[in-house]
């Protein structure tokens, strides 16, 4: 390993390791990059799941954030999935990330508000949330937020910038803000 090597990835891996504070982790992942894992919930890995891409934006100055928020927050990756830059993913519910999902660089899932959108509630209320669920062989671009209550179909492509507001079809390409389905696959 190179000093390059163990400095600017290695001791930031470990640094974020340190920081985390998520006790119920099932499975490991592969780290490249720097993974923070906050809440009171549960993150589940599958097999060969990676953070990182070296050759990519932002490898050496973001890390990843994952949050299960809750006790009974969830947030579970599937088989084969990489996760580029700089991904974020914070769950009140459940986000579920199945198989063979490739995502790019500073992606963001929520599954919730982040608070309440009552006036008289926005510090102390509780914010809405629904599952998001990301199915098989889903290709998402770079710059995409996904939030609560979305659905996106298996091979399904999500184009850069995309913010994704509704469901997506299986085997469609979806682009713009909000997304929409732009062609089939």
């Amino acid at each position: 390993m190179s000093l390059k090597h163990f400095f600017f990835i290695k001791l930031r891996i470990v640094k974020y390791k340190w920081l985390s504070d998520c006790h119920k982790v099932i499975g490991q992942a592969r780290l490249f990059h720097p993974l923070l894992v906050k809440g009171k919930g549960c993150i589940t890995f599958g097999e060969n799941v990676q953070f990182g891409v070296i050759a990519s934006p932002n490898f050496y100055s973001h890390y990843a954030y994952m949050e299960a928020r809750t006790e009974n927050s969830q947030i579970i990756i599937g088989d084969n999935v990489t996760l580029n830059n700089g991904f974020s993913a914070e769950a009140r519910d459940k986000i579920t990330i199945k198989s063979k999902v490739l995502i790019g660089v500073n992606c963001s899932i929520m599954d919730h508000d982040g608070h309440s959108l009552a006036i008289d509630q926005r510090i102390e209320g509780e914010p809405n949330s629904a599952p998001v669920l990301i199915e098989e062989n889903v290709f998402i671009g770079d710059n995409v937020t996904i939030l609560k209550g979305v659905t996106i179909g298996k091979n399904a492509v999500i184009g850069n910038s995309a913010v994704v507001t509704k469901n997506i079809p299986a085997n469609v390409v979806a682009a713009g803000n909000p997304a929409k389905v732009i062609r089939e696959i």
